[in-house]
């Protein structure tokens, strides 16, 4: 189903604006880590001279490079493709980190950034029981988002349910980026921004 504007709509397309009020000025190298069929890194390539995506869902590269556009889409695994260490001022991904060990992700996305440069996560985490007012709005807000503007399904594989909770989401952050903001949002995401230091 589509929107009624014919804009696509999904819970991880609500929150591409956390990552890109997060590019700073004057960024030149953007990787977008589990780019899929590439909707983020074409938002990312308005701002940002020099943009890559990679991915290891062929189908989904596939359809990112039928776009118009001198996007970089690279069919790999990030966390071994020979990437240069420090090469990327904005490192962004949504709804990635949990097809991945998270610890080892984020690790990967901060040595692959340079000093100065923004990390900028849109992920999914396990609810516990604990998370059930959480669980009930995000109900009651997703419905009423998707009776406006109905749902685009993208094309990659997905991951249910995520391997790692929210709580423990934010204790990973905190000990492996120190200082990254984190926030739990109503559609079932959290997100991460962090700013590496100079």
């Amino acid at each position: 189903m589509t929107a009624k504007n014919g804009r696509r709509w999904n819970h991880n397309i609500h929150y591409h604006h956390r990552i890109l009020r997060a590019v700073p000025d004057g960024a030149r190298h953007a990787l977008d880590v589990g780019c899929g069929e590439g909707m983020l890194a074409r938002e990312l390539r308005r701002t940002v001279p020099h943009v890559t995506g990679i991915d290891l869902h062929e189908p989904s590269i596939d359809q990112a490079r039928a776009h118009p556009g001198d996007i970089d889409y690279v069919l790999g695994d990030f966390l071994t493709h020979p990437f240069e260490p420090a090469s990327f001022e904005v490192i962004a991904s949504v709804a990635t980190l949990h097809h991945m060990d998270a610890a080892t992700g984020l690790a990967r996305m901060r040595d692959l950034l340079r000093p100065g440069g923004v990390l900028a996560v849109v992920g999914l985490a396990r609810n516990t029981p604990r998370d059930l007012p959480y669980v009930l709005a995000g109900v009651a807000v997703g419905t009423a988002h998707r009776a406006v503007k109905g749902q685009w399904q993208h094309p990659s594989p997905i991951v249910w349910p995520p391997p790692v909770t929210y709580r423990q989401m934010r204790a990973l952050a905190a000990e492996v980026l120190p200082g990254a903001r984190y926030r739990r949002h109503a559609l079932f995401r959290y997100s991460l921004v962090w700013h590496k230091p100079a």
